[in-house]
């Protein structure tokens, strides 16, 4: 059974105080669960998308894994032959338990998977049919998404598809009003206090910056991909498909 999330019970956080260190890893599974509307079932629909998408012999990136949810469900979905996963993260933490995970789950009938500790910002992308940004590019700096971008579409095997899920925010300032409002409520839902939820927004802040679905659309047909549609979302957040 995974840790409960009690980080912000008592910690006093500051803007900018976020971190994903070993008291964020130890809670992390049950932090994003009751944190992000319809994560639960984000994570094993791109698992069924990445079982679409794979063909024989190419990679397939989880950029930002975390933990690996969305890389074991890629394992245990992808039927294409001669694949392999890189999962990379830059939290050596996270790689950690991502390597234990594999040891247990050990099936060597699956795609191989190869953890890296690394910057997404510095790995090549080569080979690529399937990548993925789990909640990830919102941690980026913006004047650096464009960049990571373009070198993933630049990766990609033609018909390759990159799965990006994000927290967005809305132009119209009621909109963007409503749906913090209604995430709140969700968080309120799972059981966090009014305290947690401050003090969590207050260490985001600074740290993960959400931009606006038009934003994301016009950054991804800059970096070259060719169609984007919107397969999930669940209040302000937003998981999309980029073809190549």
């Amino acid at each position: 059974m995974n840790p409960k999330d009690r980080l912000f019970e008592n910690t006093i956080s500051e803007p900018g105080d976020f971190i994903f260190d070993k008291r964020v890893v130890s809670v992390f599974p049950d932090m994003i669960n009751r944190s992000v509307p319809g994560y639960g079932t984000i994570v094993p629909m791109i698992g069924m998308l990445a079982r679409r998408y794979a063909r024989p012999n190419t990679r397939l990136y989880d950029l930002g894994c975390s933990l690996g949810a969305v890389t074991l469900a890629m394992q245990n979905m992808v039927r294409a032959t001669g694949v392999e996963i890189v999962a990379v993260d830059n939290s050596a933490d996270m790689i950690d338990g991502l390597e234990k995970r594999l040891k247990e789950s050990g099936d060597d009938d699956l795609p191989s998977v190869f953890p890296v500790l690394s910057d997404v910002l510095d790995i090549p992308i080569e080979n690529a049919s399937v990548v993925v940004l789990n909640f990830t590019l919102q941690f980026i700096a913006p004047a650096r998404r464009g960049g990571l971008l373009e070198t993933i579409a630049a990766g990609l095997e033609k018909g390759g598809v990159l799965l990006l899920s994000e927290k967005i925010c809305f132009n119209d300032p009621h909109e963007q009003s409503l749906q913090t409002e209604w995430h709140h409520d969700f968080k309120r839902a799972q059981g966090y206090s009014e305290l947690e939820i401050a003090r969590k927004r207050d260490a985001l802040e600074n740290v993960m910056i959400p931009e606006s679905l038009e934003q994301h659309r016009a950054r991804l047909e800059a970096a070259g991909f060719e169609q984007v549609h919107t397969w999930f979302q669940g209040f302000n957040f937003l998981s999309l498909v980029a073809f190549r």
